[in-house]
């Protein structure tokens, strides 16, 4: 009877764990699938799309590139006018999602990091494909989740090899 017991003890907390390993990977997919529609809607210049994606605060943070060297725009105005401006000439993210990583800084605020190619115009730049990694924060609302944060950071080219 014990032994039996046992087992169904066992059993009852593997289905538990599993279900609880699987909240996660929901959560996961959740936060893969707020990612890829915001790049989405970015690619197409949907403002509003990419506005109803983005915090409504004023702690909302962009990184990028401004006319003259990098900045942060702060507070979804700022950002949906950088966004309004740089959509103007060509631009668009291409992420390798097989290597997006999606890290919970708390049940309610998350991190996703991706390769990226981003082709950009603005503030003078070449409008060729150029390596980046993209941090965005998100944050959990009643509305779903928003972005809070983008910070592309650029990858520097390999070095040349040293010549003897």
């Amino acid at each position: 009877m014990m032994k039996t017991f046992n087992g169904v003890a066992a059993t009852g907390l593997l289905i538990v764990a599993a279900c609880l390993a699987n909240a996660q990977t929901s959560t996961d997919l959740e936060i893969k699938r707020a990612y890829k529609n915001l790049i989405d809607a970015e690619n197409r210049h949907d403002l509003a799309a990419v506005k109803g994606m983005v915090w409504d605060s004023l702690s909302a943070l962009f990184v990028a590139k401004a006319p003259v060297g990098w900045r942060g725009y702060w507070g979804i105005d700022d950002v949906m006018q950088h966004l309004h401006d740089m959509y103007q000439q060509p631009f668009r993210i291409d992420p390798v999602y097989e290597e997006e990583k999606v890290a919970f800084i708390t049940p309610d605020v998350a991190e996703t990091y991706a390769p990226v190619k981003i082709t950009v115009a603005y503030g003078g730049q070449n409008p060729a494909p150029k390596p980046f990694i993209m941090v965005l924060l998100w944050v959990r609302t009643p509305k779903g989740w928003k972005m809070t944060t983008d910070i592309p950071i650029p990858v520097p080219p390999d070095p040349a090899p040293a010549t003897a």
